[in-house]
C-alpha cells in the first residue's frame, strides 16, 4: 500500500537510512553479498540497471531482504527542457515500489533531447530558465513517486558562458523550491573547484545543512594537458585521495553524521577493498581527519 505524502518520512527530508557509511553495489559483488553477507550498513545501486528484470532484480530482492538499498539514478535527464521521460518515469515508479528504497536521487544534469540519449551526465546552463525547468521536473518526479528525492552535485568540466548563477546556489535554490534533499558529492566538489578554480569551503558553505540527506565519495584521476595544464576526471576508478578525506571531514563538521557512500565504478576491486574505504569514513565520521588519519 501506497504510503500517503504527509506520512511518508522521506518526503518530509527523514530517511531512515544509517547514517554511517554504505557501499555502492555493482553485479561483480552480488553473488558475494548473497552468500556472505558481509557486514555492511547499507547499499546503494543505480536504477537503471534493474529496469530490465530478470536475474539482476533477483539478486537485488535478494539483497533487499538483508540490507537497506538506495536508488541512484543516471537517466532522467532531469534538466531537459521537454521534460521528463514519461517511460523512464513509469519504470523508476516500479522499480521504487518493488524495493522500498530508503533513498532515491538522480542528478542536476541533462542526457536526453528530441528522443537522443546520450551516455553521459551533460552540464547545465546555470540560468534562471533552466532553474525554473529543472524544479519543474523535480516537481513531476516527486509527485509521481509521492516521495523527495535527493539531487546530486556533478563534477564538471566546462562552464556556459551566459552562466549566471553559481552552482552551489543553484543547488541551493532547487532544495528550496522543491523541497528535495542534497546529495553532496564532496569528490565532485573538489574535482570540479579545482577545473574551475573556485572555492570549495565556500561550496560547502552555501549548501542549506538541514537539507544535506547522503554523501558521496569516489576516486578520481589527473590528467595532464598538452599545455601543461591539468584536469581532474570523476572517473570513479581508484581509492579517496587525502584532499577529498580532508574536504569529506569538513563537511560531516558542517553537516554532521550524513549517510555516507562510497562509489566505485571502473577498475572495480574486492568488495574488501570498497569496505576498507567505508571504514575510513567511519572513522572520520566518529573522530574527524586528523585522528583517521593517525589510526
Amino acid at each position: 500500500m501506497s504510503v500517503p505524502a504527509s506520512e511518508d518520512p522521506v518526503r518530509e527530508g527523514h530517511a531512515p537510512v544509517p547514517a554511517c557509511a554504505g557501499i555502492g553495489l555493482r553485479f561483480q559483488h552480488h553473488a558475494e553479498v548473497i552468500e556472505q553477507r558481509p557486514a555492511v550498513a547499507w547499499f546503494e545501486v543505480h536504477s537503471e540497471n534493474y529496469f530490465g528484470g530478470g536475474k539482476p532484480l533477483a539478486w537485488l530482492d535478494a539483497i533487499r531482504a538483508d540490507y537497506a538499498i538506495s536508488l541512484h539514478g543516471v537517466g532522467l535527464s532531469l534538466g531537459s527542457a521537454e521534460g521528463v521521460s514519461e517511460r523512464h518515469l513509469a519504470r523508476l515508479e516500479a522499480l521504487v515500489r518493488r524495493i522500498q528504497p530508503v533513498l532515491v536521487s538522480e542528478h542536476l544534469s541533462w542526457s536526453a533531447v528530441s528522443g537522443m540519449h546520450f551516455p553521459d551526465l551533460l552540464p547545465l546552463p546555470l540560468t534562471e530558465e533552466a532553474l525554473a525547468v529543472f524544479c519543474r521536473n523535480v516537481g513531476q518526479v516527486q509527485d509521481r513517486l509521492r516521495r523527495t528525492i535527493l539531487i546530486e552535485n556533478p563534477s564538471s568540466y566546462l562552464r556556459y558562458r551566459h552562466s549566471s548563477i553559481p552552482e552551489c546556489d543553484f543547488v541551493a535554490a532547487v532544495a528550496a523550491r522543491t523541497g528535495c534533499g542534497i546529495l553532496c558529492d564532496v569528490n565532485n566538489v573538489f574535482v570540479s573547484a579545482c577545473n574551475h578554480g573556485f572555492d570549495a569551503q565556500r561550496y560547502l558553505s552555501a549548501l542549506p545543512g538541514g537539507r544535506v540527506q547522503e554523501i558521496h565519495l569516489a576516486g578520481h584521476r589527473v590528467r595532464t594537458l598538452d599545455n601543461g595544464g591539468e584536469i581532474r576526471i570523476d572517473d570513479h576508478g581508484s581509492r579517496v585521495c587525502d584532499q577529498v578525506w580532508a574536504l569529506y571531514a569538513d563537511a560531516i563538521a558542517r553537516f554532521g553524521r550524513v549517510p555516507t557512500l562510497i562509489e566505485w565504478d571502473t577498475d572495480v576491486p574486492p568488495l574488501s577493498v570498497l569496505r576498507e574505504e567505508a571504514a575510513k569514513a567511519e572513522r572520520i565520521m566518529s573522530t574527524g581527519w586528523r585522528h583517521a588519519v593517525a589510526a
